[in-house]
């Protein structure tokens, strides 16, 4: 399958959180980007040092920003289970603009196209590293990595679309 691209309308999937109540939920993209502008961010593994150094912390950093030029959500998916992306959510503190969603089984991340194998590391497939910017279910930039990369999917990158 190819990758999602500029132009694609975002496929639905399911994806799982934890509420404020501690109570296991079920979310639709479609639910969450439909007539919104909303930024879709992956990345391999909660907890993996790209994605808790420089990654998610971008995105918080610049939620404000974010939000200044309209963008309504901020979505962060890995392919985790939804007890191990509340454990890295709790991780950030200082975090009230980014969901943390779980894609377990990488079904939604296999929907993108953007599904990385990562067998023989002892970890499965993954998501590659990536940062969509939506625009009402219509992909305005797909800034995807190549392998363990972080060149084009921070905040930053992002922010220079808007």
């Amino acid at each position: 399958m190819a990758p999602i691209a500029v132009g694609d309308v975002l496929p639905d999937g399911t994806l799982s959180y934890f509420d404020a109540e501690d109570k296991l939920q079920q979310v639709t993209i479609h639910s969450l980007a439909a007539g919104k502008k909303v930024i879709l961010f992956g990345v391999p593994g909660a907890f993996t040092p790209t994605c808790s150094l420089k990654h998610v912390p971008g995105f918080i950093e610049r939620a404000n920003e974010f939000k200044s030029k309209g963008v309504d959500e901020i979505i962060c998916i890995s392919v985790n289970d939804p007890f191990v992306m509340k454990a890295w959510a709790k991780t950030f503190p200082e975090n009230n603009d980014v969901k943390f969603l779980a894609d377990g089984s990488a079904t939604y991340t296999h929907a993108l196209g953007l599904e990385l194998d990562l067998g023989e590391k002892g970890l499965g497939t993954r998501s590659r590293r990536f940062a969509l910017l939506v625009d009402d279910l219509k992909v305005k930039a797909a800034n995807v990595e190549s392998g363990g990369e972080f060149t084009v999917s921070s905040a930053d990158d992002i922010l220079k679309a808007l």
